[in-house]
C-alpha cells in the first residue's frame, strides 16, 4: 500500500474533524532577563564572566583556564587558538583540545541554555573540548525557549545548530555524578555588553 492509498483510507474513515487549537502561549517572562540567565547558567554548573566589547578575550580566557595548553577556535578575534575547526583535516584532529571557544547567538534566561549554530567545518569542537567558552552578546538574551526558537537562524553552509546549557553531566552509571561524560567538563559564558 502506498502513501496516497493510506491517506485515502484514513480520510474515508474519519468521522469528525477538529480545528487546530490556539497555539498562543503566554510563556514565562522575567523582570531582569539578564540576571535570570546568569542565575540559571550558574545553577546548571556554568560560569559567567561579563566583559566590554573591546575586552582582550585571549587574556580573559587564559585567566579562566591558566593550566590549558591547547585552544581551538575559528573566531577571528581569538589569537591563542592553535587549532582551527575550519582547517583541521577531520574532527579527530581536535582531540586533545583543552579549551574550545565558540560564539553563541541566543541565550535563554528560562534554562541557561545558549543556541550555537554551526559556523565551523568541524562542530566537534563544541563537544570534544575539555572546557568550552561561549561568547554571547548580552543583547541576545531572551526570556524563554519560545522567544529563542523565533530567532534561530542557521548558517546556510551547514544548516546545523545546538543548544548547550552548562557542562556535560550524567548520573546514569551507578548513580554517581560524572562531569564531562559526553562533552565539556566545564562551560564559561563570556557575556559581552
Amino acid at each position: 500500500m502506498n502513501k496516497e492509498d493510506l491517506f485515502k483510507k484514513l480520510r474515508a474513515n474519519t468521522r469528525e474533524q477538529y480545528d487546530m487549537p490556539d497555539m498562543h502561549i503566554d510563556a514565562i517572562q522575567y523582570p531582569d532577563t539578564f540576571m535570570q540567565f546568569v542565575e540559571m547558567t550558574e545553577k546548571v554548573g556554568g560560569k559567567v564572566v561579563e566583559v566590554k566589547k573591546d575586552a582582550d578575550f585571549d587574556a580573559i580566557i587564559k585567566k579562566q583556564y591558566p593550566e590549558a595548553k591547547t585552544f581551538a577556535s575559528n573566531l577571528p578575534y581569538i589569537h591563542i587558538a592553535q587549532k582551527n575547526p575550519d582547517t583541521v583535516a577531520e574532527a579527530k584532529d581536535l582531540d586533545g583540545t583543552d579549551v574550545g571557544i565558540v560564539e553563541g547567538k541566543i541565550g535563554v534566561a528560562e534554562n541557561g541554555c545558549i543556541w550555537i549554530p554551526q559556523t565551523m567545518k568541524e562542530k566537534a569542537v563544541c563537544f570534544i573540548s575539555e572546557y568550552l567558552v561561549i561568547i554571547l552578546d548580552k543583547k541576545n538574551i531572551v526570556n524563554n525557549m519560545h522567544e529563542a526558537y523565533k530567532r534561530i537562524e542557521f548558517d546556510p553552509k551547514y544548516q546545523f545548530g545546538t543548544f548547550i546549557s552548562g557542562p556535560s553531566k550524567t548520573a546514569d552509571i551507578e548513580q554517581a555524578l560524572v562531569m564531562g561524560a559526553q562533552a565539556a567538563r566545564g562551560v564559561t559564558v563570556i557575556i559581552v555588553d
